[in-house]
């Protein structure tokens, strides 16, 4: 079995004019009801994280946070990289590590934002980031990683969902 990876766009987010530092910009009301509804959904269907990551920022951290309380994972860490502009290859460098402490299997979510997660799959499915893939917020994107091996480029896309289409 290879590694299962979900990208998961935080929810809906404060205005950027409300907050003099975007890191800073929580989720909305409305974010956390329609979050919590997509990971109730994934939940439901029997998905299961050995690890969620998240960017450093509050409203990726919140989104995270709702993975965790709806049951999806035990251990939510965060990682820099997932912030804006982060850098793949810091979180590849430590997949490598994951994948040896778990002999290549699991389920990982990384919690993050948009163009970034889109771009990263690209990266990981056809080695190239192209930005065609637009994540809406709270949507996901499912990736088969090989066992061994860089992933990039050597992925597999099985899902690309809006959260419309999971509540």
């Amino acid at each position: 079995m290879a590694i299962k990876l979900y990208l998961i766009r935080h929810g809906i987010a404060a205005d950027r004019e409300d907050y003099a530092n975007d890191e800073d910009r929580p989720l909305t009301s409305k974010g956390r009801k329609r979050t919590t509804k997509v990971a109730k959904q994934l939940r439901d269907r029997g998905l299961q994280f050995d690890q969620i990551l998240t960017s450093p920022l509050v409203r990726a951290r919140e989104t995270a946070a709702i993975l965790q309380d709806v049951g999806l994972g035990e251990q939510l860490d965060e990682f820099p990289s997932l912030a804006p502009d982060g850098d793949i290859h810091t979180w590849v460098n430590w997949l490598q590590e994951w994948r040896q402490n778990r002999n290549g299997t699991g389920c990982l979510a990384l919690v993050g934002h948009q163009p970034d997660l889109g771009n990263w799959a690209e990266l990981l499915v056809w080695g190239e980031a192209q930005e065609k893939l637009v994540l809406k917020k709270a949507g996901v994107i499912g990736l088969n990683l090989k066992e061994t091996g860089v992933p990039l480029g050597h992925s597999e896309l099985f899902l690309l969902t809006s959260p419309k289409w999971l509540i």
